[in-house]
């Protein structure tokens, strides 16, 4: 079993900039890909961007060049730094790992989520 705690989000003004963190802990044999999606309301969730075990990055190309993923392999953490943030980034965002199970079965987790929301 694995658990995701995430830290970070909150109220931020247009052009401003915030980081969220997301730590898998628990039971596992490896951590593979990690990534963050984000659920706008009355929207579906749909991924802001990942990053592989091996550190290949995949962003959303609304958030392409504002926002930066990234993870520390040691610590089971992935990181989210969002800059130049638009109101359309108001979403609450999820964090997602996928990781193998100490009974070799590839699963996923999902984190409980965090708000962000841009307005002045």
């Amino acid at each position: 079993q694995v658990q995701l705690v995430e830290s970070g989000g909150g109220l931020v003004q247009p052009g401003g900039s915030l980081s969220l963190s997301c730590a898998a802990s628990g039971s596992f044999l490896a951590i593979d890909t990690m990534g963050w999606y984000r659920q706008a309301p009355g929207k579906e969730r749909e991924l802001v961007a990942d990053i592989t075990s091996f550190g290949l990055t995949n962003y959303a190309s609304s958030v392409k060049g504002r926002f930066t993923i990234s993870r520390e392999n040691a610590k089971n953490t992935v990181y989210l730094q969002m800059n130049s943030l638009k109101p359309e980034d108001t979403a609450v965002y999820y964090c997602k790992t996928a990781y193998l199970s100490t009974s070799y079965w590839n699963r996923e987790v999902w984190g409980q989520g965090t708000l962000v929301t841009v307005s002045s």
